[in-house]
């Protein structure tokens, strides 16, 4: 079978030429006429295969999230494939761990691999670094959290609204020392949520010093909010109450409060984030929904339109999030 090096002996020019005249670039006619003649002689036939995987690359973007074990990503990456697949766009999904190098990694891979776009949970809101992807001219849109310093379409949560709207409803369901265990510092979510938590308590005249004394960053995992809680629960002054700034961190607090003997609802808790079981406990547990599989359509959907070719400016799309109350903020008495 003939190669392309035996196309470019026999039409006298290289095989970087050659390689152009089949795809499609910038070749002088005559040229163009020789090696055509020449791959007709030696039955030469382009590699099919390999620019059949050039233009897969094209109709692949990828989907970074910090944890796909979290449920709130993983409906979240459910709403981007469901869109992407309107398009015949495929998906490929990376878990960052909330590790900015791995992640970084990864959109080395998505440059190199010549994808698409990118939708991009960032791992930390400060280190993040979208650039390479800009000066490439790469589409990106960030979701649910944004980076600091990228100029990026981005999907967002209300989270500080939603926050907000939680810690006061504590408050006007009696608790009154209430705590707050929040995520990674650094990461936009946390400190968003924390903001909300914040402002709800400094409209009742709380003094900052025991909102301070009565806040904890974690790691957005079980055991961080396992460990939060315990050093919460462990204060000269414990809480009567707790807002955790998302779902799996609230079954590592739930699991701290059984140890210690404290059940909602005379201890309140209310998660950030809906758990399957939130309903089928007892007490059922009151969350903030988030509509994680809403932000991954409409991201993956500004995507496309980018990927298309729109030129519109820099967008940003916020979602609201709901209040679920259930049992356990049913009231301290």
């Amino acid at each position: 079978m003939a190669t392309i090096s035996d196309v470019a002996r026999a039409a006298g020019v290289s095989p970087a030429t050659v390689s152009r005249v089949f795809n499609g670039g910038r070749v002088t006619a005559e040229r163009a006429q020789r090696v055509r003649e020449a791959a007709d002689t030696l039955g030469f036939s382009p590699n099919r295969v390999a620019r059949s995987l050039r233009t897969q690359r094209a109709s692949v973007i990828g989907l970074l999230i910090p944890d796909i074990a979290n449920p709130f990503f993983t409906a979240l990456a459910r709403g981007v494939e469901d869109a992407a697949q309107r398009t015949n766009l495929s998906v490929v999904l990376c878990n960052t761990d909330e590790d900015v190098d791995k992640e970084r990694r990864y959109l080395d891979v998505a440059l190199a691999e010549h994808m698409a776009g990118l939708v991009v949970a960032a791992a930390s809101r400060r280190r993040t670094d979208l650039s390479a992807a800009a000066q490439r001219g790469m589409p990106v849109v960030a979701v649910d959290r944004r980076p600091r310093a990228a100029e990026v379409d981005a999907v967002m949560v209300d989270n500080q609204h939603g926050a907000e709207d939680a810690t006061a409803h504590l408050i006007e369901r009696g608790y009154r020392r209430i705590a707050c265990v929040t995520g990674p510092a650094g990461a936009s979510t946390s400190e968003d949520r924390l903001a909300g938590y914040r402002a709800a308590l400094r409209d009742a005249d709380v003094p900052d010093e025991w909102i301070r004394a009565h806040t904890r960053h974690a790691d957005f995992r079980v055991e961080g909010g396992y460990t939060a809680m315990k050093e919460l629960l462990a204060l000269d002054v414990p809480p009567d109450a707790v807002f955790i700034a998302n779902n799996l961190m609230t079954v590592g607090a739930l699991r701290a409060l059984r140890e210690a003997g404290v059940a909602p609802p005379g201890f309140g808790i209310l998660s950030f984030g809906d758990v399957p079981w939130a309903s089928l406990v007892h007490p059922s547990l009151s969350t903030v929904h988030l509509p994680a599989y809403d932000l991954g359509e409409a991201a993956a959907t500004l995507l496309q339109e980018r990927i298309a070719g729109s030129a519109k400016p820099l967008q940003t799309v916020v979602l609201r999030t709901s209040l679920e109350p259930r049992n356990s903020t049913a009231g301290p008495g």
